[in-house]
């Protein structure tokens, strides 16, 4: 895996969660659920922002950040400004941390288990980047159904 690339790949995406958290008007959209919605669009903002932030910042970056996962899903009316500076501070983490990266610090294990088992940094960073899209489609959805509700 070439770093610069995936570097390129979490920023692309991570510009357009951006473009989707902005997109929400009016801003009380973000935080919609209703029937088989679990999950807000700012909750979803704040899981990946919140993971990203831990994983890649505090687990290999040693950053200070501290995660509240139980808040990612269950804190409401975060104000957009807030998100948007969540998702900025996330993609200045990722840039730097990975930047920071060898090939080598790759093929390490990742410091903590992925579903009880032990992957390799690697791995776990093609799986976060898989989580941030899976979850950016869920609010791209969320965001063009909640706009016609």
């Amino acid at each position: 895996m070439t770093i610069p690339l995936i570097i390129t790949l979490f920023e692309k995406d991570l510009n357009k969660l951006r473009d989707e958290i902005s997109a929400y008007e009016p801003e009380s959209n973000l935080w919609i659920i209703k029937n088989e919605i679990k999950n807000s669009a700012g909750n979803l903002c704040m899981h990946i922002t919140g993971g990203l932030r831990y994983m890649i910042g505090n687990l290999l970056g040693h950053t200070e950040y501290i995660r509240n996962r139980d808040a990612e899903f269950s804190a409401k009316n975060i104000s957009k400004e807030n998100l948007l500076a969540g998702i900025d501070e996330a993609k200045k983490v990722i840039t730097r941390v990975l930047g920071s990266l060898t090939e080598s610090d790759l093929k390490k294990t990742f410091p903590v288990k992925l579903s009880n088992n032990e992957v390799s940094t690697e791995y776990l960073i093609i799986h976060l980047y898989g989580h941030l899209n899976y979850h950016l489609g869920q609010i791209n959805y969320h965001r063009r159904l909640t706009g016609i509700l």
